[in-house]
């Protein structure tokens, strides 16, 4: 069922996605002088876990990476799991791709050829797959 409103019932206020990770230094240079995400928020030592949350500006979605003292090693689960940032100007993909390469973060060949029509795609440092895909014309 396609709801045309937000039901009454689903009162969010926020989406976070988290995941662990055991490089978090390595993650936060990615995802911030890579892509361009704003840290909005971090903690050092809470109950052996450390962790940084990343964002757009004044958006109510947010990733969240944490690192366990003990080691937090999070293997991708497929090269199909994706987190995909749709893009309407193709110049600025192109900028932010040439920086991952630089960084060390070459394009990678997408399991799935859709999303070669349109996007860059790059992995993480621990291998997860994000996509740059351009809007314009869809």
């Amino acid at each position: 069922m396609i709801h045309e409103q937000w039901p009454n019932e689903l009162e969010v206020a926020q989406v976070r996605i988290a995941r662990p990770t055991h490089q978090l230094k390595e993650i936060e240079r990615f995802y911030c002088e890579g892509v361009g995400l704003n840290k909005i928020g971090s903690f050092t030592d809470h109950q052996g876990y450390s962790g940084l949350m990343l964002g757009l500006p004044n958006a109510a979605y947010h990733l969240e990476f944490t690192e366990h003292v003990d080691g937090s090693p999070c293997p991708a689960p497929t090269k199909d799991n994706l987190l995909v940032l749709y893009m309407p100007n193709i110049e600025g993909i192109q900028r932010m791709a040439k920086r991952l390469e630089h960084m060390g973060y070459p394009a990678v060949e997408p399991e799935n050829p859709y999303w070669l029509e349109r996007g860059v795609t790059v992995e993480d440092p621990d291998g997860w797959r994000i996509v740059l895909m351009n809007t314009s014309g869809i």
